[in-house]
């Protein structure tokens, strides 16, 4: 393994680090090394004093969903109870909301619902650019790639049909980590490692911005995870498509998966290494919703440079136990406070207006 000693200077240097220099680093340097090296990394590609936020609402359309994965607390199965779709009136009221609230984007997501086929996403999407001036920042790759399966398209010739229906960009969602073995340990029921990354290049490839994440601390090793961060890297390369990059920890709570809460110094030090390791991502997002506010404004030391959204709903995470809340003024304040200027941007991480 290489020194910490090599590793730093070749941050401080600006190289692309490899995997046995992410090791290195995850095993040799403590926490605040690690800071000091993303904040190296954060000021040398976003040099402004700026922190933004997103204000906009997560609308999950159903929680129906054949995947089975281990780690979710929200799907219910097709004819248990609970199960629902969404209706268009109760849609047109988390719409208005949303829009009365100063929400510039919803972030549309669901369950692979055997129920749904093309014409429903089609109509749901027109449905949404008909009620309300908004951006539509919807479905994850395992959801187009399922769909697409089911409906005999080509991802590309479903998200064309998706695109002119009035989908705008395409969150991460999905990605949890991109290894098969550990997708077929957790998730054996979604899409596999290259179809993500397919479905994401694709996307790319039509114009479409994407947002990369990463859910950690539940089975995967230091090894799969570096290795998730360089697969989104490589594509980075390949595309320039992501908008961002939000690695999250896990939440085991009502689920199958029985492992201790990632700690909050583990959360910044994951932080920190995405900062280091994504030499090619303007934006790392610090995640309140999983952290709460005192760890996501510390995250701002280690690399992040955005709070994500203010999340008006949020029903997956709130199903495994965590229901942090942070209105807007809270969000500023906490930007502010840790030595920002804060911001609100819209989904391309473009400033909208400065608090």
């Amino acid at each position: 393994m290489n020194s910490l000693e090599y590793v730093c200077k070749k941050v401080a240097e600006g190289e692309r680090l490899n995997t046995d220099d992410a090791l290195c680093l995850y095993e040799k340097a403590d926490l605040p090394t690690l800071g000091q090296l993303a904040s190296h990394r954060r000021w040398a590609v976003k040099p402004e004093p700026v922190v933004t936020y997103v204000v906009d609402r997560n609308i999950n359309y159903t929680n129906v969903c054949v995947s089975g994965c281990r780690f979710c607390a929200f799907h219910v199965r097709p004819g248990d109870k609970g199960g629902y779709v969404i209706s268009k009136e109760e849609l047109k009221r988390k719409l208005d909301e949303t829009v009365a609230l100063g929400g510039t984007q919803v972030l549309l997501q669901g369950g692979m619902n055997p129920d749904l086929d093309v014409d429903f996403y089609l109509d749901l999407l027109r449905f949404i650019k008909e009620t309300a001036p908004i951006h539509i920042h919807g479905f994850s790759p395992p959801e187009i790639s399922w769909l697409a399966g089911r409906a005999g398209l080509s991802v590309e010739e479903l998200l064309r049909q998706m695109i002119d229906a009035g989908l705008d960009s395409v969150p991460g969602g999905g990605a949890e980590i991109l290894d098969d073995e550990v997708r077929r340990r957790i998730s054996p029921g979604k899409c596999d490692t290259a179809t993500w990354l397919n479905v994401m290049e694709t996307a790319h490839g039509l114009g479409l911005r994407s947002s990369a994440t990463m859910m950690f601390g539940h089975v995967e090793t230091p090894s799969q995870m570096f290795s998730h961060m360089i697969a989104i890297r490589d594509l980075q390369d390949r595309t320039g498509g992501f908008t961002a990059f939000i690695p999250w920890s896990f939440q085991p709570g009502n689920t199958k998966i029985d492992v201790p809460v990632a700690s909050p110094c583990s959360y910044l030090r994951v932080v920190a290494l995405s900062r280091i390791m994504l030499d090619n991502f303007q934006n790392i997002q610090a995640s309140w919703v999983t952290q709460g506010d005192k760890i996501s404004q510390a995250a701002l030391a280690f690399g992040a440079n955005d709070m994500g959204s203010t999340m008006i709903e949020e029903n997956v995470v709130a199903a495994a136990g965590i229901r942090y809340r942070l209105p807007r003024e809270e969000i500023v304040r906490l930007i502010e406070t840790a030595g920002f200027h804060a911001a609100q941007r819209d989904c391309f991480y473009r400033i909208l207006h400065y608090d």
